[in-house]
């Protein structure tokens, strides 16, 4: 299994992830799924500017990534998957059996969103998103850096 990370971050791929999640979990590769971000070759380019050279960054759709995620599974790099999204991580999980566990390490302030944790504000839909995928049998938590205690999802959603 070379996923070895799927995480939930509206900010992408930022110092965080590379220099926290990257570098500790030995990740190589860097697929960030998002359907705006994939159709615009210059925010591709802004987020590959921090990202070491020896880690490839692939971008997908969500339709792309659930066609792709059992070839990056079974594919010996060490894969860090990262959408921005709930819509977007819940249409990626429910679209393949690959995926049972969601790291949710920063989803900010927005329109109709609550703080439920320092750095996870959700809207009541989107609780019941990430809710639903637990019901699947989706382990959902929250954790903004390898070295914090993880928050299982009862405790905040």
């Amino acid at each position: 299994m070379s996923i070895v990370l799927t995480r939930l971050d509206d900010r992408l791929i930022h110092g965080q992830v590379v220099v926290g999640w990257v570098q500790h979990l030995g990740v190589k590769r860097i697929v960030l799924v998002d359907d705006e971000v994939r159709s615009n070759a210059w925010e591709q380019e802004l987020y590959t500017l921090g990202v070491p050279g020896d880690i490839t960054v692939e971008f997908a759709s969500v339709d792309e990534a659930v066609q792709a995620v059992r070839d990056w599974n079974a594919d010996p790099t060490r894969t860090l998957l990262l959408a921005g999204r709930v819509d977007a991580i819940v249409r990626l999980c429910e679209g393949t059996d690959v995926i049972r566990k969601i790291n949710v390490g920063g989803l900010h302030e927005g329109s109709g969103r609550t703080q439920r944790l320092a750095f996870v504000y959700l809207t009541g839909e989107e609780a019941e998103q990430l809710r639903r995928l637990h019901d699947q049998g989706v382990e959902v938590s929250a954790q903004d850096v390898p070295t914090a205690n993880r928050a299982p999802l009862k405790d905040w959603a």
